[in-house]
């Protein structure tokens, strides 16, 4: 799907997903995992998960792929075939994972392998239409620096070690398979699963097959949680939920998190500094409940605020993904993972800003420059009330921050849309008190989409 078009389908998805989000102002006025990651788990184990960078080809109208025709071909090896080939490396260096066929769509997933052995963390995909590949994905690497295939350690011998570690018994499952680590070497790697039928921890370790090093884990089990406003929800007035695992890791790879507070690869919330973000409640847990009674700076509210425009920026970023809203389209990312486009620009969420009240804004400079959202505090009831659990208006806002990086490519600067702003503002007058239209909401949203007028022209008073 082309991007512009994933991009509009989406905004208007939104107007449909979320049609009772119809106010901007905090609800009723009068009331109302990168390439790196860093964990420790077990007995004070710091463990780093590292992932390749990617590379994705799409191949516009398709490309055929002769082999993968031939009757009584087998659907493995034809698209093995035709992978080898693109990638530029040996049949025998590819190996089949898992894979589907559907109407006139087939899929393949594979791993990267050396000497008969498996990569854990090098893998291909491929989708194919009607015969021909549309679109490709890889992480392999360079196997120039790559571990002799023959263990040195046996993987007897490294089990107590691992039981021992990660406080649980291994399961009698066991693998022996590469590991590409951050600094492009390859070791080979026992890979042994320990559980803890107390704790219900369930590891995956991945132990040097030559010196019992404990390199990487995966957590089978690993919870992140969020005590939110879904975003299906129009506000915090509607309730909040506990959500576990909401990262969708095909659209961020490396998670939303790093460092265990609100800060990651698509965006960081804070108030006042970047540096000021609100860290785990718990490990993989972020559980601040926001108390309407009282005002959003107090207690533990700002708390809430912080995780809630966090959670919905990220969520947003995963579902444009979906429909195209890629690194190669100018998203906001601080890495792109080689996937193209210009890195170092994620969201920067200012909540509780300073610089206004009554309102909320998104500033987009070009791709590799971070898109900045102030939510500002709304002192039109008692107590007051904030944006960042108004779910609608981060949507709203950041849909500002799609739309402008679509409509003029990576160098756009929304200063284009200038020219035709006065007009719109005079037929529909900036409110006090900032409520989407309700009579015709539905059609000037659909008209804000398709026309792309970036500025708050679907506004008007309250009363």
């Amino acid at each position: 799907m082309h991007p512009f078009v994933g991009a509009l389908f989406f905004s208007i998805l939104l107007t449909v997903l979320f049609p009772k989000l119809s106010y901007a102002a905090p609800w009723a006025s009068p009331a109302k995992h990168a390439t790196h990651r860093a964990r420790t788990i077990g007995r004070d184990l710091k463990i780093e998960a590292f992932h390749p960078k990617s590379s994705f080809k799409i191949y516009g109208k398709g490309t055929e792929s002769p082999s993968f025709k031939v009757k009584g071909n087998d659907l493995k090896v034809s698209m093995a075939s035709f992978i080898a080939s693109e990638l530029g490396v040996d049949s025998s260096a590819i190996g089949y994972h898992s894979g589907r066929s559907e109407d006139v769509m087939s899929y393949w997933y594979g791993k990267q392998y050396h000497d008969g052995v498996p990569f854990a963390n090098a893998v291909a995909n491929a989708a194919f239409k009607n015969g021909e590949a549309v679109a490709l994905g890889s992480s392999f690497v360079d196997t120039s620096n790559i571990a002799s295939s023959s263990p040195s350690v046996s993987v007897d011998s490294i089990i107590g070690k691992v039981e021992d570690s990660f406080v649980a018994t291994h399961n009698g499952i066991f693998s022996l398979e590469y590991l590409v680590q951050s600094d492009g070497s390859i070791a080979l790697t026992h890979v042994v699963q320990v559980q803890n039928e107390e704790t219900n921890a369930w590891y995956e370790a991945f132990v040097d097959a030559h010196s019992g090093e404990i390199l990487s884990v995966t957590d089978f089990v690993a919870q992140a949680t969020y005590t939110i406003v879904p975003i299906t929800k129009a506000s915090v007035a509607e309730g909040q939920e506990t959500l576990f695992n909401p990262e969708d890791f095909d659209s961020s790879p490396g998670g939303w998190v790093q460092n265990g507070e609100t800060a990651g690869n698509n965006a960081v919330a804070y108030k006042g500094t970047q540096s000021a973000t609100i860290p785990e409640s718990s490990p993989d847990m972020f559980a601040y409940p926001y108390n309407l009674t009282i005002g959003p700076t107090e207690s533990g509210n700002l708390d809430a605020i912080r995780v809630n425009a966090f959670y919905i920026i990220n969520k947003v970023h995963d579902f444009a993904y979906k429909y195209g809203w890629t690194e190669a389209s100018y998203n906001f990312q601080t890495d792109n993972f080689g996937k193209g486009g210009a890195q170092g620009d994620r969201v920067l969420m200012s909540v509780q800003d300073a610089s206004g009240t009554n309102n909320a804004n998104f500033a987009t400079p070009p791709d590799g420059q971070s898109g900045t959202c102030r939510m500002y505090i709304w002192t039109l009831s008692t107590p007051n009330r904030d944006g960042g659990v108004q779910n609608d208006i981060i949507v709203h806002e950041f849909t500002h921050g799609l739309t402008n990086r679509l409509t003029g490519g990576a160098d756009y600067r929304p200063r284009d849309w200038s020219n035709i702003s006065p007009r719109v503002a005079a037929s529909f007058p900036y409110p006090s008190r900032y409520m989407i239209m309700k009579a015709r909401g539905a059609v000037v949203c659909l008209l804000f989409v398709v026309a792309l007028v970036l500025f708050e022209f679907s506004f008007q008073h309250l009363q």
